[in-house]
């Protein structure tokens, strides 16, 4: 079953549509291609069986979050369609999903016949989910790493299950590597100067992501758990 994240409001039989009107605004009201199978196929990827976080659920969320960020972006539909290939090609043991997706953004849009300028931002955004850090005046990079981070701003127990289907997500990694691994990640969100880029994310998302992030570290370091 999909893990659903703080804030989703997507319904799950709505994702499809989504899609299609996104699609269909970018390129401008042409209806050809047909979006329908580009959905099809983006949904089998978000499904796939080695997901436990990074599934259809975590897509509706940032989806979600990019909607209530949409006025800060200079293009808030390249950022949609962003967020449908950010996750798109994801292996928990390989290092290079992002790149990957991005290959898949480029060669999908184009197939799709959306201007090609916009099919460059758009991979663009995928690759920049490597770092979350976004240039400053970056506002289509911005939107998408707050979006994509905002899971970071649950209650305690929304970050415990996410911080739980990490770990299934990396269950063929011994436990203490795991913990060696994840600790070093926590270290690097928390020492980035901001972790929210947008004023709606650091003014409602900051200080409770950090709370979440210190509290997963200290779990992982002090207590060893």
């Amino acid at each position: 079953m999909d893990r659903e994240e703080p804030g989703t409001t997507v319904a799950a039989d709505g994702l499809s549509a989504q899609w299609r009107e996104t699609l269909l605004r970018v390129r401008g009201g042409e209806p050809e291609p047909d979006p329908a199978p580009y959905a099809e196929n983006l949904l089998a990827r978000w499904a796939e069986p080695q997901r436990a976080y990074h599934t259809t659920a975590h897509l509706r969320a940032v989806l979600c979050h990019v909607d209530a960020l949409a006025g800060h972006a200079r293009d808030a539909d390249a950022v949609r369609l962003a967020a449908w290939f950010h996750d798109a090609v994801y292996r928990p043991d390989r290092s290079e999903n992002e790149e990957r997706s991005a290959a898949l953004a480029v060669r999908a849009l184009t197939e799709a016949r959306v201007d090609e300028a916009y099919v460059a931002e758009v991979a663009r955004l995928v690759r920049l989910t490597v770092s979350h850090d976004p240039e400053n005046g970056d506002t289509n990079g911005e939107v998408l790493c707050d979006a994509d981070l905002a899971v970071l701003a649950g209650t305690p127990e929304e970050y415990g299950r996410y911080a739980a289907a990490v770990r299934e997500e990396y269950g063929f990694v011994p436990d203490e590597s795991f913990r060696t691994g994840r600790a070093d990640v926590l270290r690097q969100l928390l020492g980035l100067p901001r972790l929210f880029r947008t004023p709606l994310g650091r003014r409602e998302w900051e200080a409770r992501a950090r709370q979440n992030l210190a509290t997963e570290l200290e779990l992982l370091t002090v207590r060893g758990a």
